[in-house]
């Protein structure tokens, strides 16, 4: 059987068209900014072509005028929706949230008061502020730090990932101010 150059090229476009795809279900699925070892545990691509993979979904998105994009930070990469259409998406995470009321109110002291004591958070929302910090801790979206017989609680670099925000926000203290002066 005599293969064509043509066939080599069909071959080779079927294969960058199916490891596009496949990066490009990992994004999706991931939610949250991954690294290069990561895209590379994950698809079982070579790093030289998930560069060139990222590089073609930019230009992708670019092109097709979608609501989507790919966001890089610190060598780290994500799909994202892009900055125009963030509010939408918020009144969607707003609407059934996968924090409870009692959850984000804790979250909103936390991000507002940082860093502080947790006894104090728990002082201010009660016992149940303990689920509350573990979850956020086994999210990453907060730091511990011991400090005598309590921690030191404050923000991670994944809490501004997961909600969107630059630590330099002014968003972010605005809406926690109005949050705090409404209760």
């Amino acid at each position: 059987m005599d293969i064509s150059s043509k066939t080599i090229n069909e071959i080779d476009e079927a294969k960058q068209i199916e490891d596009l795809k496949k990066i490009e279900a990992v994004f999706f699925v991931s939610g949250r900014f991954l690294s290069m070892q990561e895209l590379i545990s994950l698809t079982d691509l070579n790093p030289i072509i998930i560069q060139e993979l990222i590089e073609n979904l930019k230009k992708k998105y670019d092109r097709s005028d979608s609501a989507i994009e790919i966001v890089e930070k610190n060598g780290l990469w994500k799909m994202d929706v892009k900055q125009e259409y963030s509010g939408i998406i918020n009144k969607l995470a707003t609407g059934n949230s996968e924090f409870s009321k009692a959850e984000q109110e804790t979250l909103a002291i936390i991000a507002y008061k940082q860093p502080m004591k947790q006894s104090v958070v728990v002082k201010i929302r009660g016992n149940k502020a303990y689920e509350h910090i573990k979850k956020f801790f086994d999210l990453g979206l907060i730091r511990k730090k011991k400090m005598g017989h309590t921690n030191e609680l404050s923000l991670s670099n994944e809490f501004y990932d997961y909600f969107n925000l630059t630590d330099s926000d002014t968003g972010l203290q605005e809406s926690l101010k109005e949050k705090s002066t409404e209760e």
